[in-house]
């Protein structure tokens, strides 16, 4: 079955297929029933035309720094047909992981202010994030796991998702 879903497109519906589950708009994070186990997760939108963009991010700053970019910079990161906007991974045990559950609580707050995801920042300034959808799925090898997945989708779309910024 591995074979056929890997020619398939990375939708939700697909990704549901291959066991990631919640769904959640960002905003349900803090009461989802979400693993603290290590894991891979990814943001999701709903298909449609290209998003309008924000000048400027609801995100917090970082050691001084706007994560804000400008819309033409946005602009020529989006990844047209792609529901994946953002892939990331969650890891557990003493090198500082926080599982699932604290991950995505990280990235909830640093859309609301907070200064703890940097990573997948550009989702801020989507004029529509709070229609965003986050799913999770665990993982023994949570970077494995991501690296897989961001490989896939560079093949399928020629680029990484809208709001990676490096592998």
């Amino acid at each position: 079955m591995t074979a056929i879903l890997s020619t398939m497109t990375l939708t939700r519906q697909a990704l549901l297929v291959r066991g990631f589950s919640g769904f959640v708009p960002f905003s349900d994070v803090p009461g989802a029933e979400i693993p603290s186990t290590g894991g891979i997760y990814v943001v999701v939108r709903t298909p449609g035309p290209a998003p309008a963009f924000l000048a400027t991010s609801t995100a917090g700053w970082r050691k001084q720094r706007d994560p804000a970019v400008n819309v033409e910079s946005l602009a020529g990161k989006w990844v047209d047909g792609a529901e994946i906007v953002y892939i990331g991974k969650a890891d557990t045990g003493a090198a500082g992981g926080h599982g699932l559950r604290g991950r995505l609580a990280q990235y909830a707050r640093h859309g609301l202010g907070g200064t703890s995801h940097h990573g997948g920042r550009y989702i801020w300034q989507l004029k529509a994030h709070a229609t965003l959808l986050v799913g999770w799925q665990c993982s023994a090898q949570p970077r494995n796991a991501e690296k897989a997945l961001l490989a896939e989708f560079e093949a399928l779309y020629g680029a990484l998702p809208f709001a990676n910024l490096k592998h």
